[in-house]
């Protein structure tokens, strides 16, 4: 912050100059949680008033504006001619055609130091050092038909310092010129004319005289004691103003010697400066309300509620994805029970090893992956070998599927999620394109990455299980790599006693040496039914587990995925959130500083509350 035995106007230009840089990179920057084209629109405009302000308050002597508003025929351009002392603006009793502002300003005064919005306007310099702080600015008429006009005024008016509202008996509270005082009174001083006096004396309609009505309007929008100059400025042209004050007014109450007075003395630097810094008081709570406005909302109870509701929208579409992709593996339950028996068999050694080998073999035949597998593409040969090609196998499934449903249920899914979403609080907009990124992700290789991992877990635990079955499963292993081996011995052993130890011995015959091997034979078929009966390897329960792991693989999955995009939102929006309240914080600072440094002076009158 500058230091206090600064100037205060000198001190506010750096830091306007500063707040309206980080006002432009912070519209600059873009965000997740957009503004409208008002909203930004507004922005713009307060950054181009800091850049004005700051402009402004960085001279040794800030020059006030001053500009005259009004309607048609209320006598703008002759108040202005009579406080000049001399025909400088045209006046009319017609209609006015288009015309730019006049500008009238201190011969002292660099024409360069006027805002660029008064250079290009016509330019009337005088000599008068009582106003040679002042500028006085004569605009076109509110009112105009002629839409240029309206224009040309609307450019200037955002220069103005003070404006004073010139009405007539019949103008002094139409509807275009309130509104616009309306609109401006928080960021601009004024003070009333009611021009042509002379006509004023009467009550109108509503049994007041229209002072007096405009002043309890006035009132009633906070200016408890308001600045209303009485004036009959077509009377002064006529007999031009002097210090002597020689000329005499033309009627009782007019005020013209009172409104002159008031802008060559009554404004005198302190005032000059006061209103200078109210003026940046009320850009600044302006500036204030709007960045209220366009801070991002709080959506971390919005994305708690939409996490629950996705929550079970994803478990469903989970569960149909994997009934989708199962689907696929079904025409080929033969070739997933090959690869299972397979797997199996490696547990078995010795004998029971080389039977179930060769068991499955002829179970089996013919049942590997060949290239006529309809789903593994058409734009190349398929080359399968002969071996089980797990990986293959399911990035041709996961192709298959995608091809018929998933990709259609993704998108489906991605919209079902946004409308949710937009009713529990986050609207379409902040999510919609993240999550088109995110259904263009390549779920065909996640689909057949799951169904790797799946099948894979699904013959771990049907190779090695756990719990009671491990201890079956081992003990069934050990008979079958042991009791064939010992069968086949046992018998041998049995013939060879009777060889050796009967009396008288038993012959030899051919067909002892058959024995072994039928016991060998009836033990392996005993245990093959034993292992059939106790791991029973059946595609129903082996898919039963596909469902099963899959669904809540691709639970897992999808949840990770879309969860995550509720959580880069929210922490987007946090992140602009809290720019947005460190930004509002700098401009309170600002404004606190002011407040405590502001020259209250004599302006009171010119603000209602």
């Amino acid at each position: 912050m500058p230091p206090e035995n600064e100037p205060l106007l000198r001190t506010l230009a750096p830091a306007l100059r500063e707040l309206e840089r980080r006002l432009r990179a912070w519209l600059a920057t873009k965000r997740r949680y957009p503004l409208t084209t008002l909203q930004y629109a507004t922005l713009e405009g307060l950054a181009n008033d800091l850049a004005r302000q700051s402009a402004a308050l960085e001279m040794e002597r800030p020059l006030l504006i001053i500009m005259l508003m009004g309607g048609t025929g209320v006598g703008k351009s002759t108040l202005l001619n009579a406080l000049a002392g001399g025909a400088i603006a045209n006046a009319s009793f017609a209609r006015p055609t288009t015309r730019d502002p006049v500008v009238y300003y201190h011969h002292s005064v660099q024409t360069t130091r006027l805002d660029p919005a008064l250079q290009f306007c016509k330019l009337a310099a005088h000599d008068r050092p009582a106003l040679e702080q002042k500028i006085l600015v004569d605009t076109p008429d509110l009112d105009s038909n002629d839409l240029a006009n309206r224009e040309k005024l609307m450019r200037v008016l955002p220069v103005a310092d003070i404006v004073l509202y010139v009405g007539s008996q019949e103008k002094y509270h139409d509807k275009l010129g309130w509104e616009l005082f309306l609109e401006q009174r928080q960021r601009k001083a004024f003070a009333f004319v009611l021009n042509k006096w002379d006509r004023c004396l009467h009550p109108g309609a509503v049994g007041l005289r229209p002072d007096e009505d405009l002043l309890r309007d006035l009132k009633s929008e906070g200016f408890e004691n308001p600045l209303l100059f009485r004036t009959c400025a077509q009377h002064w042209v006529d007999h031009p103003f002097t210090s002597a004050g020689n000329a005499p007014p033309p009627v009782e109450g007019e005020q013209f010697v009172e409104l002159m007075r008031w802008l060559e003395m009554g404004l005198t630097k302190m005032e000059v400066e006061a209103i200078k810094a109210r003026g940046v008081s009320q850009l600044l709570k302006h500036l204030t309300e709007n960045m209220k406005a366009v801070c991002p909302p709080d959506l971390t109870e919005s994305a708690e509620r939409i996490r629950t509701a996705w929550t079970r929208r994803l478990g469903d579409e989970a569960e149909a994805d994997s009934a989708v992709l199962l689907n696929t593996l079904d025409p080929y339950q033969k070739e997933i029970e090959h690869h299972f028996a397979t797997e199996m068999q490696k547990q078995f050694s010795n004998l029971m090893g080389w039977y179930l080998n060769m068991f499955n073999k002829m179970r089996y035949a013919g049942s590997t992956l060949r290239d006529n597998i309809p789903f593994a593409g058409r734009s190349a040969p398929v080359h399968a070998p002969q071996d089980w090609d797990l990986v293959r196998f399911t990035e041709a499934c996961s192709a298959a599927a995608s091809e018929q449903h998933l990709n259609s249920r993704l998108k489906a899914l991605a919209n079902h999620l946004l409308v949710e979403a937009d009713t529990l609080g986050i609207p379409i907009g902040l999510l919609s394109e993240q999550a088109e990124m995110l259904v263009k992700l390549d779920w065909r290789g996640r689909f057949a990455k799951a169904m790797i991992d799946v099948i894979s877990a699904v013959q771990r635990d049907w190779a090695e299980p756990s719990g009671i079955h491990w201890w079956i499963h081992k003990t069934i292993v050990l008979m079958a790599d042991w009791l064939p081996g010992l069968a086949g011995a046992s018998m041998g052993t049995f013939l060879l006693w009777q060889y050796m130890m009967y009396d008288p011995p038993r012959r030899f015959e051919w067909l002892d040496l058959l024995q072994p091997v039928a016991a060998i034979a009836i033990v392996l078929i005993v245990l093959h039914a034993l292992i059939t009966l106790l791991l029973p390897l059946r595609w129903e329960g082996i898919r039963g587990q596909f469902h099963e792991q899959l669904t809540k693989r691709l639970m897992d999955d999808l949840t990770t995925q879309f969860q995550q995009l509720i959580t880069d939102v929210v922490n987007d929006i946090m992140t602009e959130r809290r720019h947005n309240e460190m930004f509002h914080k700098e401009i309170a600072e600002l404004s606190s500083w002011l407040a405590d440094r502001e020259q209250a002076a004599s302006i009171v009158n010119l603000y209602g509350k």
